[in-house]
């Protein structure tokens, strides 16, 4: 048989396959990715719920936007959460945001600050010189350029929401709320800028641990994720190697691709379509990747 044709026979036609309504979901990240998991978060709390154990530690290798690990946190679905990410950028946020004094720093710079258009295009052609800077420098870029994308060459919103331009995903009082409610959970998280293969191969051997990997989508042909990220050279086959080798339950994200699904099966991996919206508001299909997906097949 064909992949393309098993891709067919593994459609989820159950009522779980309904598009995610995003505006049901509680938006506690402050970045806006293109990539954002945001759709996926009740299907995120499915799979730990669905486990005979409650994870005493969460993993997000390649956090991004952290909304999985968020929801973790706020929502006590694990002891503990684990997040990485390896670009500076980003990473500046997450460090400012879990340091002693820098979330009330970071909230006060966004709630203060006075966006025009002008002003927006000069502070981000500057050097930051503090990793507060940094950080604060990154949330503009991503609120500012056009579907988030912060990756070189990305340009800025110019027109928008109603003609609002860059003001069209400015919302200084929502990031501040934002902030400090993850500054609030602060103790749950742990944060450090590392390389997602290193961060696997440390807690592999955690049997209670949950591992939520979602890469870059880079293996297949369109490689969306070479236009949306800085990092985005990702050895697919050696990450699915390490997440085979993780003694913990394991939950990974991917373009619903041939590609992806030969992988899959080579390393003993369920794979399990969902329905999604891009930001152009087009009906996509991702793929979930598992150990054991008989808790989103149930109602199928």
């Amino acid at each position: 048989m064909k992949i393309s044709q098993q891709l067919e026979l593994i459609e989820d036609f159950s009522p779980r396959s309904r598009i995610v309504n995003v505006s049901s979901v509680p938006q506690r990240s402050p970045f806006r990715y293109p990539g954002g998991k945001t759709w996926l978060v009740p299907r995120i709390r499915e799979w730990l719920q669905s486990l005979s154990w409650r994870p005493a530690l969460f993993v997000e290798p390649f956090a991004g936007g952290a909304i999985a690990s968020l929801t973790v946190a706020f929502e006590k679905l694990a002891e503990e959460v684990y997040m990485s990410e390896l670009d500076a950028g980003v990473a500046a946020v997450w460090k400012t945001i879990f340091s002693r004094t820098g979330a009330s720093w970071l909230a006060r710079r966004i709630a203060s600050y006075e966006l025009d258009r002008v002003k927006c295009e000069e502070d981000l052609a500057r050097r930051p010189t503090s990793v507060r800077e940094l950080a604060f420098l990154t949330i503009l870029r991503n609120r500012v350029s056009r579907g988030g994308i912060m990756a070189p060459g990305a340009g800025i919103i110019d027109y928008g929401e109603a003609g609002r331009g860059v003001h069209s995903r400015w919302y200084p009082q929502t990031l501040r709320k934002r902030i400090e409610a993850i500054w609030f959970h602060r103790k749950q998280i742990t944060f450090e800028q590392r390389d997602a293969f290193e961060v696997l191969r440390e807690f592999s051997h955690r049997a209670d641990a949950a591992f939520f990997i979602d890469p870059p989508y880079t293996a297949s042909q369109k490689r969306a994720g070479a236009r949306l990220y800085k990092h985005f050279e990702v050895d697919h086959r050696t990450l699915f190697e390490i997440a085979a080798r993780c003694k913990g339950d394991v939950l990974l994200t991917y373009d619903n691709a041939e590609e992806i699904v030969t992988l899959s099966k080579e390393f003993g991996f369920q794979t399990h379509p969902v329905s999604m919206k891009n930001n152009h508001h087009a009906e996509m299909k991702e793929l979930l990747i598992g150990k054991n997906l008989s808790w989103c097949r149930a109602s199928a």
